[in-house]
């Protein structure tokens, strides 16, 4: 029987019903790239089998057309294989995911000494037209060089091989004597990296908590099937110290490692302390890279050069063996989740992987999850490693209030030598109105207004992209009078910098977020100001002020997790004052609802309380850890016929009995589309995802035809 690969083509198309066999006498192990035939055009494709014998004629089976390089890890291909399962997608979109980036390495000519050579046996001679040899006591031929020769020759003995450069002429006369070999070779692109927060080259003495959490870290992460655990730690209590620690005793054992961090342009110092720590073992993958960057961090990776990957979500998909310890930092952050098919969640795949690998799951946050909390066993840090209290926390009512900045904060701002503030809307104003007739400026695609950005003179959607110029009448009345409504970072940025203080603004709008960070920490004096983005994680000894504006922001949002969130904000946002330096902390939180407990509970730093409350509502209420969500979004250019295809998925899926189904119900026009939801709450997972594409199937090719959109989003953030 000839060598069979199973090969699943590389496309998009859901109608694709799975892998394909193809005559493959080259053996491909799985994990391989291949290019295929697939009616009648050349495909990419990925081998996820090996076969036997075909259930298909050997003359009907197509051969592979050519088997690439690259390849990545069989626990991938089964990765892939499980995801696209778990998440209603398809393996081919899931395999895209981990699939080997393409490219090659970048080569130019290095410089390296010559094998054998001495340099201490070099002498200096006056530079002439040729600088001869001469014989030193015992006969022996010794080199003599020009200065300019022996700069160059020190060069490569105090730093090692170098590129050859501007300087390659003079490095080929050298290499004719044989003192130097210039070849050809790989030149890594080593991906940017701001090195923010104090040096942690000193590796600081451990406190007891962070002992004994080492302690309980370790002995779970030896037993033989691993184990979870959720490290809840108050900020500033040492946690990345404990997944340092933690990650040298899984390098001891002879396994890699792999950190998660939200978003890893937002956390520079992390990356900075594993780099200093453990050197070039440390990877960095995030989308941010180059593809250059991409293609050699992974190999660096795949080869085994890295044992350690640090990186935002995509990097849960690292070409690592024999993982030992998966860190999940700041597993409260929905940035886990991806917001394109495959919509999975990198907190999920993580944990998949340290099953899959009889791993060690650390889960880390000061704000966890309700549902980490009721899944795993908790690690409690409740004391900062510097021994102080938590900052005290001030909640200033704003109802009557007509400026962004009460008084008292006000105050507190310009007396502070270092403040962050935060304010979770970007631009300058939410949105303008006509004094006159009351026009509002709306998105053409969209049910929204138009937010204004005033340095660059636009209104901007900030869901389809659509931009307009600042307008200086009304359309409907022409009147002259506009007014601005609301605040956002980029206007608060200005206030502040009239009242004489040094401000800096990370926010989306802003390019290069860790040069920002990088020049806030090095600053004597400045105020950062930016969406939630400047709560993320950020270790700032000298920070003195934290500061909440319209902190009932986001409790306004019809979500379930809407209290959680500004639980999180808050307490992340408190946790970045009083954390070195005098230890003089404080933290303002402007709010229109002052009793709400989760502002209340942010501001006693009562974790524990607001998680327990929490989950009692949930319970009450039926929704995660105590149930699966599912979405299913039908979005088309006409209300009705997104309605009825939406009602056709719904039918289906109450008569399925697999729990609650709610909707369809109408959303807001988003990029010129009519969009209908369902929501579907199970109490079991897997039915619910198997029942959802039982409903879609035969959907699928009208909803294709009527050029409608279909979204499934399994537990929505």
């Amino acid at each position: 029987m000839p060598a069979v690969a199973q090969v699943l083509p590389l496309v998009t198309a859901r109608g694709m019903p799975g892998a394909l066999d193809y005559l493959d006498e080259s053996l491909a192990p799985v994990g391989t790239v291949v290019q295929i035939d697939l009616g009648g055009r050349s495909v990419g494709g990925i081998v996820v089998g090996r076969l036997t014998e075909s259930q298909w004629p050997v003359e009907k089976l197509k051969p592979v057309e050519e088997v690439e390089e690259r390849s990545t890890t069989p626990e991938l291909v089964e990765l892939a294989q499980w995801m696209a399962d778990d998440v209603a997608s398809t393996t081919a979109r899931a395999l895209a995911l981990v699939a080997p980036p393409a490219g090659k390495a970048k080569q130019r000519l290095w410089v390296r000494l010559a094998d054998g050579l001495d340099p201490t046996t070099l002498t200096t001679e006056p530079a002439g037209p040729e600088v001869a040899s001469d014989g030193d006591s015992a006969g022996r031929k010794t080199p003599k060089l020009s200065d300019a020769q022996r700069e160059l020759i020190a060069s490569l003995t105090e730093s090692g091989p170098r590129a050859a450069g501007d300087e390659l002429g003079r490095w080929r006369t050298l290499e004719k004597r044989g003192l130097v070999v210039v070849e050809v070779a790989d030149e890594r692109r080593r991906p940017a990296a701001h090195a923010v927060g104090a040096s942690a080259k000193r590796v600081p003495p451990q406190t007891a908590e962070q002992t004994a959490a080492l302690a309980r870290i370790n002995q779970v992460a030896e037993q033989p099937d691993g184990g979870a655990l959720l490290l809840h730690g108050v900020t500033g209590s040492g946690k990345t110290e404990v997944y340092l620690r933690a990650a040298q005793a899984t390098l001891d054992r002879g396994r890699t490692v792999l950190v998660l961090v939200p978003e890893i342009g937002l956390a520079p110092q992390i990356v900075h302390r594993f780099r200093e720590r453990f050197g070039d073992v440390v990877a960095v993958m995030h989308s941010g890279l180059s593809a250059g960057q991409r293609r050699d961090e992974w190999w660096r990776v795949r080869s085994g050069e890295a044992t350690i990957v640090v990186g935002a979500r995509s990097a849960v998909f690292a070409p690592l063996d024999d993982v030992g310890l998966v860190v999940v930092d700041e597993e409260h952050d929905a940035s886990f989740k991806a917001g394109e098919d495959p919509r999975y969640d990198a907190r999920r795949v993580a944990a998949w992987r340290a099953r899959h690998n009889h791993a060690l799951l650390l889960c880390g946050s000061a704000t966890p999850r309700p549902e980490s909390l009721a899944a795993l066993e908790v690690v409690r840090m409740t004391q900062r490693v510097d021994g102080r209290a938590m900052p005290p926390v001030e909640v200033v009512n704003m109802r009557g209030q007509s400026t962004p900045l009460h008084p008292t904060t006000r105050e507190a701002l310009v007396d502070a030598r270092k403040s962050i503030v935060l304010l979770n809307r970007r631009g300058w104003s939410n949105f303008l109105e006509c004094r006159e007739c009351g026009h509002a400026w709306g998105c053409p695609n969209c049910d929204v207004t138009l937010v204004l950005h005033k340095r660059r003179g636009t209104m901007d959607c900030h869901h389809c992209g659509h931009v307009e110029r600042v307008p200086s009448f009304c359309p409907a009345c022409s009147s002259v009078s506009i007014a601005q409504h609301g605040i956002g970072t980029e206007r608060l940025e200005s206030e502040l910098t009239q009242l004489g203080l040094p401000v800096m603004r990370v926010d989306a709008d802003v390019s290069d977020p860790g040069e920002i960070l990088a020049r806030f920490g090095a600053a004597e004096r400045a105020v950062l100001v930016g969406t939630q983005l400047v709560a993320k994680g950020h270790d700032f000894p000298d920070v003195e002020l934290g500061v909440v504006l319209d902190a009932d922001s986001t409790l306004r949002f019809p979500d379930l997790r809407a209290e959680e969130r500004t639980f999180q904000l808050v307490t992340q946002l408190a946790g970045r004052a009083g954390r070195g330096g005098d230890g003089h902390g404080r933290v303002i939180v402007q709010t229109t609802n002052p009793q709400h407990g989760a502002i209340v509970a942010a501001a006693n730093h009562d974790a524990d309380g607001f998680l327990h409350e929490e989950l009692a509502r949930r319970k009450q209420f039926g929704y995660p850890p105590y149930s699966t969500l599912v979405k299913i979004l039908v979005a088309h250019h006409d209300q009705v016929t997104a309605r009825d295809l939406a009602r056709e998925i719904a039918a289906p899926l109450a008569a399925a009995r697999i729990g609650e189904v709610l909707g369809p119900a109408p959303l807001f026009r988003l990029k010129g589309k009519e969009r209908e939801q369902i929501l579907v709450k199970s109490p079991n997972r897997a039915a619910a995802v198997k029942a959802v594409r039982a409903a879609l199937a035969p959907i699928e090719g009208k909803a294709s035809r009527l050029r409608a959109q279909l979204v499934v989003d399994v537990a929505p953030q």
